[in-house]
């Protein structure tokens, strides 16, 4: 089901959205073609977009730090895992050998080898925090980094603001919430959820229709009847049910009727080249739309690498079925993430996105510094890497240290509060803004406890 939860979207007087007039149809008009507005901003004669995008790609399952971006190759075996480090195009930084492409792009991105958190070790906590900075406590949902720029910002002319691909996060043994949705902000805030596999043969633009819970079935059909409605009805136009309603109707409308909007879902307009590039799978494909959505006027995307953690490949390497077999990081799950994320960060960069497109690369936690007898890696909060850059934040940097065997930080030790405050604050807000909370009570966005990472900034 494809949800769209999104504000109303505001209309310059003749028609067009303001982000319309400075694309490449309108630049003709002036006398520009699209490599002259390039050289031009390049050389500041044309101001920049300040507004900070975010993609953000959740590797569901949880990378282990030691096979990923924290080799230790001085470990006995048995800590160092089967792949070896190779060197980036940053001197000093290392990365497993399963991202040969990534290592060429290491001063485009920054790694935090020392994110840690202390709730208890099951994907759904680790899910939450990472994405909303904070563990759900006393019935409260707190709402996803991109519903909260959702809410406080809005839209960009007939695109939503926060786009989920390619589904939704399913079962992973905590039958709790995973924290993407509005939280405590409202359905309104959830993202637009496309809920299919692009590098299915037959993907194509998505029917675009409301929520499943309006129970909607000919929207032109309903907006007559809600038009017809008398006086009779006051009280309940005036509830918030009624006006989550019609926000639903206004954005399906604007979407439906929307060329622009339809067509950042429609691949067919890339080379298959291009494609290739990215992989002709679930992850590479959500990338690659992910790339069009920003340069459409996205301002958040997230993109689940994996739905569930059960009887399918994920970073989820216990070693025994239904989990997966760690030799599957350099086969299936290292391949997939370096030609989806390298492309990514390539095509942002030739297209002049990636100074205001933050791209982070997460998981919930990290794995045992030990090999289990199974041969796999178990669950480990204590200590973790993630990856980020673009949008102002600095690249070829390490942040943090973790012990000689990946077990602990011994420097910089970061909560993914910290990391949530990091994200906010290359996004332009301020980390004492208040959210309306439940029954009216104003919420940070982060806890008053929270610092960001002020070494990438």
């Amino acid at each position: 089901m494809i949800r769209l939860d999104a504000q109303k979207p505001v209309h310059l007087c003749d028609g067009h959205t303001r982000r319309d007039f400075l694309h490449a149809g309108s630049l003709s008009m002036l006398g520009l073609t699209l490599p002259g507005f390039m050289e031009m901003q390049a050389q500041g004669q044309v101001r920049k977009d300040k507004d900070v995008n975010c993609i953000m790609l959740f590797l569901l399952g949880a990378p282990s730090q030691l096979d990923t971006w924290d080799p230790k190759p001085n470990a006995p075996a048995e800590v160092r895992g089967p792949f070896s480090p190779i060197r980036t195009n940053v001197p000093g930084m290392q990365i497993s050998e399963i991202f040969p492409r990534m290592a060429k792009n290491a001063d485009k991105f920054s790694i935090i080898r020392s994110v840690y958190h202390t709730a208890a070790a099951v994907h759904d906590t680790g899910h939450q925090m990472m994405q909303t900075g904070r563990l759900f406590t006393g019935g409260i949902e707190y709402p996803h980094v991109g519903s909260v720029m959702s809410y406080l910002k809005g839209p960009r002319g007939d695109m939503p603001p926060h786009v989920l691909l390619p589904t939704i996060m399913g079962p992973t043994g905590g039958n709790i919430p995973h924290g993407q949705a509005g939280g405590f902000l409202g359905r309104s805030q959830d993202p637009f959820l496309m809920s299919s596999d692009p590098s299915k043969p037959d993907f194509k633009v998505p029917d675009l229709r409301p929520p499943d819970y309006i129970n909607a079935i000919r929207e032109d059909r309903r907006k007559k009847l809600r038009d017809a409605v008398d006086g009779a009805v006051k009280n309940f136009e005036a509830s918030p049910e009624a006006r989550l309603l019609d926000q639903n109707f206004q954005q399906a409308y604007t979407l439906m009727s929307s060329v622009r909007a339809r067509e950042a879902f429609d691949l067919s307009k890339e080379t298959q080249a291009t494609r290739d590039k990215y992989g002709m799978n679930k992850f590479g494909q959500s990338c690659l739309l992910a790339r069009r959505m920003i340069e459409r006027g996205v301002r958040f995307v997230t993109i689940n690498m994996f739905e569930t953690v059960f009887n399918e490949i994920t970073w989820d390497i216990h070693g025994s079925a239904p989990f997966t077999p760690i030799d599957a990081y350099k086969t299936l799950c290292g391949p997939w993430f370096d030609n989806g994320y390298s492309s990514l960060v390539e095509e942002l960069t030739e297209r002049g996105l990636y100074d205001n497109t933050i791209v982070c690369a997460m998981g919930e936690f990290g794995r045992t510094p030990k090999i289990n007898p199974a041969g796999g890696r178990d669950h480990w909060p204590q200590c973790w890497s993630i990856v980020m850059g673009g949008g102002g934040i600095k690249g070829g940097g390490i942040v943090g240290a973790s012990d000689a065997i990946g077990g602990y930080p011994v420097d910089r030790p970061t909560p993914p509060a910290d990391v949530a405050a990091t994200l906010f604050s290359a996004l332009g807000v301020e980390l004492t803004k208040e959210l309306p909370g439940p029954q009216g009570r104003p919420i940070p966005v982060v806890d008053y406890s929270a610092r960001p990472v002020t070494e990438l900034l």
